[in-house]
């Protein structure tokens, strides 16, 4: 129909086509307003109610509503443009022909970019994780883990425990394990010698739980146990009891520790054995 129209050149007119277009700015501007009130009103509910991560819940909010304002203002002006040049009678068909051979270009160019941005815009939206989570991210390289320092709608910056600094394309995140959402589980498994009673080494445990209980410094990551679940598995020398407790998922590593260090020297003060593996090869004395 514009091809129609240029061909048969009706002359433009600023009383008819120039209303037209005037039309057309306004109402662009009116949806472009419109558009950012919907977004702020996302922002605000992303951004939720105050708390512990109020600051990370405004960093994503604010990058969510930045992109969402950006591509739907973008969008707009586009179709404007080109009602507006319809209007003006240009024939839109070679200009849309080379945008198209152009936008096929640009996407074979860029799709890992595009790629990446997507994934990164879902991280965001869905909350998978954020500024200050720790994770294990399984990439179409390697896995690697590490505390997220930085989050973008195209990488993932990960600081890992040795200090090396992990740079992650969004769009070849496979797996997120976040490990400081909801609860950890501190697991410990005690190892001690074939002829020590089981039943004992429990008793001895429970008293020693009973203890942590009342020690703050101990109970406050503990959101249930310690408990001892029993023998986990057994080999030539050693029965392996096995003690877990339910924790603030940042303190895990900290309770193990913890754990470790008081039932070692519960055990050795009550006199448990601690089993000692067998030497291959050991040479006879009197030899």
């Amino acid at each position: 129909m514009l091809t129609l129209l240029a061909q048969v050149g009706d002359p433009f007119t600023w009383d008819r086509d120039g209303l037209r277009i005037a039309v057309i700015v306004a109402v662009a501007v009116v949806v472009a307003v419109a558009s950012r009130f919907v977004v702020r009103r996302f922002r605000r509910r992303l951004e939720g109610s105050p708390s512990l991560t109020q600051v990370v819940n405004l960093q994503r909010a604010t990058t969510l509503a930045h992109a969402l304002s950006t591509g739907l203002v973008v969008a707009i002006w586009v179709i404007a443009v080109l009602l507006v040049l319809s209007e003006l009678k240009v024939n839109l068909a070679p200009l849309l022909a080379s945008a198209g051979v152009a936008g096929v270009a640009l996407g074979f160019g860029a799709q890992s970019l595009v790629k990446d941005t997507l994934s990164g815009f879902f991280i965001l939206l869905e909350n998978q994780f954020g500024v200050g989570d720790v994770v294990e991210l399984q990439t179409t390289a390697q896995p690697v883990a590490g505390k997220v320092e930085a989050l973008t709608l195209r990488i993932t910056t990960l600081r890992a425990f040795d200090g090396s600094l992990h740079v992650v394309s969004n769009g070849n995140i496979q797996v997120v394990s976040n490990r400081s959402r909801g609860w950890g589980r501190a697991i410990v498994d005690v190892r001690i010698a074939h002829g020590e009673d089981t039943d004992t080494v429990r008793e001895i445990l429970e008293a020693l739980f009973e203890e942590l209980h009342a020690d703050p410094a101990f109970s406050d990551p503990i959101r249930e146990g310690p408990s001892v679940l029993g023998v986990e598995t057994t080999s030539d020398f050693a029965q392996v009891v096995r003690v877990i407790a339910d924790t603030r998922p940042s303190k895990r590593l900290d309770v193990e520790r913890q754990l470790r260090e008081r039932i070692t020297r519960r055990l050795a003060s009550k006199g448990v054995q601690v089993p000692v593996p067998p030497m291959v090869g050991r040479p006879d004395p009197g030899a």
